[in-house]
């Protein structure tokens, strides 16, 4: 039955006739109006029947550019259909990154292959996916088509950076919710360098504007023109607002970094922009008659992209250092399984799982990939300003977005019934690890790790992760990201004087300049608070009530206090507990390498080394290595991580010596204790075969 309601469905909108339509549509509302409110139900009859691709879309590319070999991909055992992987990689969240035909029709900057081809979208490390009725134009796995106000846009999912593959003898190991291995950062220097290229190159841009004028987006070569300066400036003016002294390389970013700079870039006011300009400039500055209207319109979409070609280089980038913070501390991506289930997430705890948590997290994650911000000041109040804590004066700011908070909501819901890879599924063909050195390791796992790291039960409806916070000092590990998260300040603008829960010891009243973390806050809360612009009325004020009540009523994680061994939040520090890393259950971690927050240590065994240069090398003088290639997928079955490029090829480089980097701490059983002695080597091989295990 249900295959057979989808069916008729699909062919109201695609194939029947308008007769045709009018009578099933006559027959099926009152079974539509029962089921319908289903959003899975309907979802995984769609996906099953209509968008069911073999091997859920994942396609095999041979050799790469690191000496890997893939010639199959193989699907493990997580708890998610077919249906649910191909949900998750295809559902918008309303992030516009360029026009979509701009992506589609875009070269490389120094050849002809297309930027988003198979080849150079796997060397970035996103993952290739065939044609599919969801996925048209064959994009990798987290790369979809947006709708907003009338343009179609592509954008990034939460698929992009939340899923991975690990590579065995031939066979690509796809990973739903795993931490993604993706070079972003080059990414998008290489998008802006091909962009460039396309305005400057004359064959290349009459090339490009004839492929996009073939889409149904642009009438005409002029506007192509226009909007290929536009998002050239845009690209470039992000990359230059994020500009890191340490290289990010694969599989890490700095998300709440640029987070971060993007929400103070799109709540700058006249006021705060030229106060900052006669700093730089002096107290004489006039202002240009063509910087006018930048600086004084209401809707602050990309204010530097448009300062950047009215501004002389260096005001402009005085300009940038007075108003953003330097996103230096990049970190893993995170995993995603059994988020839901956790009270706080991210690697220092800074999102509470309780009430609105999860729609807040996933809504500033959004703002992090390009979601349009059409943030902009207005009379009166509305309520969704008053339920935003914007209160009922005479003016309010509008957080109209292209943010998709109903379906991040329902990113959530599905995410709740993903579990963790296991090693041992017959689908990796990993070898089945000692069963004598697995108990051994049983043993020792009790003993040094299960303090920080509780064994939950990865399919168990039931299952809880307490997040367990260690302050940093104590901890040893690389400082930067903590303290970025508490110490990173900027320009309130158009929140100046509004007021922010900063967790359990009050509000903070937002001054001139303001903890970014509580701007941050501030603005997800009203984002969420905002009804859709793009839907029709009834559609939007249905799903923003639906949306508001069923994060609370919905949400089975409560409020509670942090545990672990960490400095606490107080009135004069309101952040302070953010300076603390988080451990979590470590159910799949043999297929999330590299380790530690920041990823500065390539395997599980070498986690269990000290590092290097503390001086406290064990007996046999091993540590951990203070650099190493990443780039390839290819699974190291002994140590667990992944193994250098093959084949002579060179992948990035990995130096713990750079800032941020740093592969210090949680050196637990690297050496004796009052409590407890140094693991031997044996012991270190006999933990690691337990961890594949979880």
């Amino acid at each position: 039955m249900q295959k057979a309601l989808i069916y008729i469905l699909y062919t109201l909108g695609e194939h029947a006739s308008l007769v045709r339509r009018v009578a099933l549509w006559a027959v099926l509302a009152g079974v539509a109006v029962l089921l319908l409110h289903s959003t899975t139900w309907f979802e995984s009859g769609y996906y099953t029947l209509v968008d069911n691709p073999p091997n859920r879309g994942a396609k095999a590319l041979g050799t790469d550019t690191f000496g890997d070999r893939v010639d199959k991909i193989a699907y493990l055992d997580q708890g998610w259909s077919a249906a649910d992987s191909l949900w998750y990689y295809n559902v918008d969240q309303g992030s516009d990154l360029l026009p979509y035909d701009f992506f589609l029709s875009l070269e490389q900057a120094g050849s002809q292959e297309a930027f988003r081809s198979d080849r150079n979208m796997n060397h970035y490390r996103y993952l290739p996916q065939t044609k599919s009725h969801a996925n048209p134009d064959a994009l990798p796995v987290g790369m979809v088509a947006d709708q907003y106000r009338g343009k179609k846009y592509m954008g990034f999912t939460c698929a992009a950076c939340h899923s991975s593959q690990v590579d065995y003898n031939g066979v690509g190991i796809r990973i739903d919710g795993g931490p993604s291995a993706a070079d972003m950062d080059s990414f998008m220097h290489d998008l802006a360098a091909s962009l460039d290229a396309t305005r400057k190159d004359a064959a290349k841009k009459q090339r490009f504007i004839a492929a996009v004028l073939k889409g149904d987006e642009y009438s005409n070569a002029e506007q192509v023109a226009a909007d290929l300066e536009i998002y050239t400036l845009r690209v470039q003016a992000y990359n230059y607002i994020n500009e890191s002294p340490t290289a990010y390389g694969y599989a890490r970013l700095d998300a709440f970094g640029r987070i971060y700079n993007r929400v103070l870039e799109h709540v700058q006011t006249e006021e705060t922009l030229l106060t900052a300009l006669t700093d730089i400039v002096g107290a004489s500055y006039q202002v240009p008659a063509n910087l006018r209207p930048v600086l004084t319109q209401d809707n602050r979409d990309h204010v530097m992209g448009q300062l950047s070609y009215l501004l002389p280089h260096d005001q402009l980038q005085a300009l940038r250092d007075r108003i953003f913070n330097r996103p230096d501390a990049p970190v893993s991506y995170p995993f995603v399984w059994d988020i839901p289930q956790h009270d706080f997430v991210q690697w220092n705890g800074i999102a509470a799982n309780a009430g609105l948590g999860p729609v807040g997290r996933n809504t500033g994650e959004v703002i992090g990939v390009f979601g349009t911000l059409d943030w902009s000041q207005k009379p009166g109040w509305t309520v969704s300003s008053v339920i935003g804590g914007q209160g009922f004066g005479q003016k309010h700011i509008s957080f109209e977005s292209s943010v998709k908070v109903h379906n991040l909501k329902r990113i959530e819901q599905r995410l709740a019934s993903l579990e963790s890879p296991m090693w041992k599924d017959p689908a990796t063909g990993l070898p089945t690890p000692d069963k004598q050195q697995v108990a051994k390791g049983e043993a020792l796992f009790n003993i040094y790790c299960a303090g920080c790291h509780a064994n939950i039960e990865r399919a168990s409806k039931d299952r809880r992760v307490v997040a367990h916070m260690d302050n940093v000092a104590r901890e040893g590990t690389d400082p930067t990201m903590a303290n970025n998260g508490v110490d990173y300040k900027g320009f309130s603008g158009i929140l100046r004087n509004q007021y922010v829960s900063a967790n359990e010891v009050g509000n903070i009243l937002l001054d001139t300049k303001a903890p970014v973390a509580a701007i941050l806050t501030k603005a997800t809360l009203n984002v969420v608070a905002t009804p859709d612009p793009d839907k029709w009325f009834f559609t939007r004020a249905a799903d923003w009530a639906v949306d508001l009540l069923s994060a609370y009523r919905s949400n089975y994680i409560q409020p509670s206090v942090r545990s672990g061994d960490y400095s606490p939040d107080t009135t004069a520090s309101p952040f302070e507990s953010l300076r603390s890393y988080k451990g979590r259950s470590l159910n799949g971690i043999w297929a999330t390498a590299p380790y530690l927050h920041n990823g500065s240590v390539p395997t599980l065994y070498d986690l269990l080394l000290p590092a290097c240069e503390t001086n406290l090398k064990p007996a046999d003088g091993k540590c951990r290595p203070a650099s190493f290639q990443l780039g390839s997928r290819e699974l190291d079955v002994k140590k667990v991580g992944f193994l250098a490029p093959a084949n002579g090829k060179e992948g990035f480089t990995f130096d713990t010596t750079q800032p941020g980097n740093s592969n210090a701490g949680h050196e637990y059983g690297t050496r004796d204790t009052k409590r407890l002695p140094a693991l031997t080597d044996d012991q270190r091989w006999q933990l690691v075969e337990y961890l594949k295990t979880l």
